[in-house]
């Protein structure tokens, strides 16, 4: 299949205007130098251009029309205490006249306070529940979507017509019953195969953090339906890569049968890694510190604590543990997410003294 041709599917969908598309593209020459090893490039989705930038802003252009042609007067959605997917839900809800309702689970230890994202939340105005985090062993979308559910069911009794979307605008639930996240990562996996055939090369790997899989979903998406050697590297930041997986393939599969696209996504095809979440979700190490400063030192670029840096991270390991052949070229997805860094400063200056 052509670019124009699944462009073509994609338009088929309703859009509005969010970011500033295409994001920059370019070679990290001295990173590149630096690992001695593949070429690295890099797409700035932290630059899309909504709030402080992030790949969930694509996700918004297509799920905001879903919500307006339903009649929403609200949105619900949940996700961790410093989210950056909630702050853009929030920036673009209220572009459009629709209260965002934020559930957020504290999921890792870091204050209540108006700092990074929260700020932000807080001074768009969204409406804030903060809980305590579900039991971790066996939760699944379901569990989260009940919470979700209930506080969506209070704002109907009081008049309101709430949407009800899950975290990252990833899995098809609640009131959003298609991936439309993922299909906006299609399309993203168009926009970067434009620029590198510009400039005269197709990527052996695009690596980028993954965390509710509908970023990766339409990736592998896009590459199985117009790719014959780009692989998709999910580097998770929070979930084990089996269940994880399923997910990242149940959404892909749902993108295909909304596109109408017969590509044939296998379990193969979605590759991730998990060793690189650590700690755990959220949770700043001395690696997390160090590559954040390596970027920013290198290239200028800054790398948030939460996803990017860990995506990161796994990108360099995995070219010093060989997994990479030196002449392949990676296309390093910047996810954004930044506002982050800053209620997480304590210890990225710790870390680095």
């Amino acid at each position: 299949m052509t670019i124009h041709d699944l462009k073509h599917k994609i338009e088929k969908f309703p859009r509005v205007s969010l970011i500033h598309s295409p994001t920059p593209f370019r070679k990290l020459e001295n990173l590149t130098a630096e690992l001695g090893g593949p070429e690295i490039y890099i797409k700035r989705d932290d630059l899309t251009g909504l709030a402080f930038g992030g790949n969930k802003s694509r996700k918004l252009e297509f799920i905001i029309p879903d919500m307006l042609a339903k009649k929403a007067d609200t949105v619900v959605t949940w996700a961790a205490l410093q989210s950056n997917w909630a702050m853009q839900m929030a920036a673009a809800a209220k572009r459009f006249g629709i209260q965002p309702v934020l559930i957020l689970f504290k999921r890792y230890d870091l204050p209540e306070e108006y700092d990074g994202n929260m700020l932000l939340d807080y001074i768009l105005g969204a409406e804030i529940h903060i809980k305590e985090p579900l039991q971790e062993a066996g939760t699944k979308s379901a569990d989260y979507l009940a919470v979700a559910e209930e506080v969506a069911e209070g704002l109907r009794r009081k008049g309101h017509r709430p949407y009800v979307v899950a975290v990252g605008g990833s899995m098809p639930m609640g009131s959003m019953t298609l991936p439309l996240g993922a299909i906006s990562y299609v399309d993203a996996f168009l926009e970067m195969a434009e620029q590198t055939r510009a400039a005269g090369f197709e990527p052996d790997f695009v690596v980028h953090s993954t965390g509710s899989g509908s970023t990766q979903a339409g990736l592998v998406v896009g590459s199985k339906a117009i790719s014959s050697k780009t692989r998709i590297v999910g580097i998770s930041v929070s979930d084990p890569k089996e269940p994880f997986a399923r997910d990242v393939l149940t959404i892909a599969k749902a993108t295909e049968t909304a596109l109408g696209l017969d590509s044939g996504v296998k379990s193969e095809d979605v590759i991730v890694f998990d060793e690189y979440i650590k700690d755990g979700y959220g949770i700043v190490n001395r690696e997390v510190a160090e590559i954040i400063r390596l970027v920013f030192t290198r290239e200028g670029i800054v790398l948030d604590p939460v996803y990017t840096s860990k995506a990161m991270a796994g990108l360099v390991d995995l070219v010093n543990k060989g997994y990479f052949k030196r002449g392949d070229k990676i296309v390093f997805f910047h996810t954004g997410g930044t506002p982050a860094l800053f209620p997480n400063r304590r210890k990225i200056v710790e870390y680095l003294r």
